[in-house]
């Protein structure tokens, strides 16, 4: 098969994430896969295997007018065109929301194409302007299919676009995790003989932070054995900071930063706690059920509910509920045993979300709409049977 992915960029992320995991291992089967970027190796965060081909448009950058947009988006289509053109690949997939229009511009009238695009978002909680609205509400109708990661953004995607033909098919969870630069070591921080309750994501707003810190204040006291580490990076950071200051835990709530390597912190923690207001896939909360660890989250649109089983791997809570977070932490803090139960069942994440499985749903929509693109051209909107 040779097939080429189109994103954004490689810089840390979910979708990047995605992209990097299917083309590695696509690659690794023999595949023929090409990954296009608009952004250049710059912020490469996700590391390719040396048989994926790399191509960087180098046509990211926010636009500075509407003229200016208008020119910059019709060079990123013709380059893309072009390298479509060129490559003749049987398929190509884009992943993210302005990817899947530029995707659906550039393939227009190019002979044996199967065209995918891909939400990696709920789409209410990551609004465009106006005009990307309107392009994507005509131009995913233009794709072979849609795929989103869940029930909800499915649903959404078939009432708010052209979409004829919308799959869920979620992330995969690769295990274990692949380690790269940049590297910290847990045993750098004082953590020493303590039990690490372990956040992981962007600094940001999003991700519920603030009430984290203020959870964690409620049970610092009664858990002293406890620390709490958030790695990521992000615009947050000087507020959470001062935060923590002003809680007096400094010396028990620790932000050391991005980690490549976070394989390693998942397999130190104790407890996994995601905040988030909402979610597209959390890959990392996938993440650290793999790793055997138990979790707890806010159910939150979308993502969580479909990766916790609640009270068998993890606890899911009201969304934003402070009272409730500090109470489902505390009473697995305080609970070895029922941690261990949960994070004994966890890792059946591995086989529920491993790539062969994963892979194999997206190698079976692309033979599909491969074996009848016309037939695929011509449907109605749809959904895949096993939604």
């Amino acid at each position: 098969m040779k097939i080429l992915l189109f994103t954004n960029s490689l810089a840390g992320g979910g979708a990047e994430r995605t992209a990097a995991t299917l083309a590695n291992f696509w690659a690794r089967r023999g595949w023929d896969v090409t990954l296009v970027t608009l952004q250049s190796r710059a912020d490469d965060f996700h590391v390719l295997d040396v048989q994926v081909r790399r191509i960087c448009l180098e046509l990211a950058g926010n636009s500075s007018n509407l003229l200016h947009a208008v020119l910059q988006n019709a060079r990123r289509v013709r380059a893309l065109r072009a390298v479509l053109a060129r490559l003749r690949p049987a398929v190509a997939l884009s992943l993210m929301s302005t990817p899947n229009v530029l995707l659906a511009l550039a393939a227009r009238g190019l002979p044996h194409l199967v065209t995918v695009g891909s939400e990696r978002d709920y789409p209410p909680h990551a609004p465009l302007g106006v005009i990307w609205t309107r392009l994507r509400r005509t131009m995913y109708g233009r794709l072979g299919a849609m795929v989103a990661l869940t029930r909800e953004c499915a649903r959404w995607i078939e009432h708010n676009s052209s979409a004829r033909r919308v799959a869920v098919i979620p992330n995969a969870t690769v295990w274990p995790l692949p380690d790269h630069p940049p590297r910290i070591s847990p045993d750098a921080l004082p953590l020493a003989g303590r039990n690490v309750l372990l956040a992981v994501g962007r600094l940001d707003a999003v991700k519920g932070y603030t009430l984290l810190v203020r959870a964690f204040s409620q049970l610092a006291r009664e858990h002293a054995d406890w620390s709490l580490v958030i790695l990521g990076e992000g615009p947050e950071r000087a507020s959470l900071e001062a935060m923590v200051r002003q809680c007096g835990l400094s010396e028990r709530v620790l932000m050391p930063g991005i980690a490549g390597n976070v394989g390693a912190w998942y397999a130190r923690a104790d407890l996994y706690v995601m905040t988030s207001h909402s979610e597209g896939f959390p890959n990392t909360l996938a993440e650290a059920l793999t790793h055997g660890l138990a979790a707890v989250s806010f159910d939150c649109d979308t993502g969580p509910r479909d990766i916790i089983r609640h009270e068998v791997d993890g606890l899911l809570l009201p969304p934003g509920d402070p009272v409730a977070l500090a109470a489902a932490l505390g009473r697995l803090m305080a609970d070895a045993p029922l941690r261990q139960a949960f994070g004994a069942r966890a890792r059946d994440a591995r086989r529920r979300f491993s790539i062969e499985q994963v892979a194999a749903r997206w190698e079976a929509l692309f033979d599909e709409l491969a074996a009848s693109p016309a037939r695929a051209n011509a449907l109605g909107k749809a959904s895949m049977a096993d939604r």
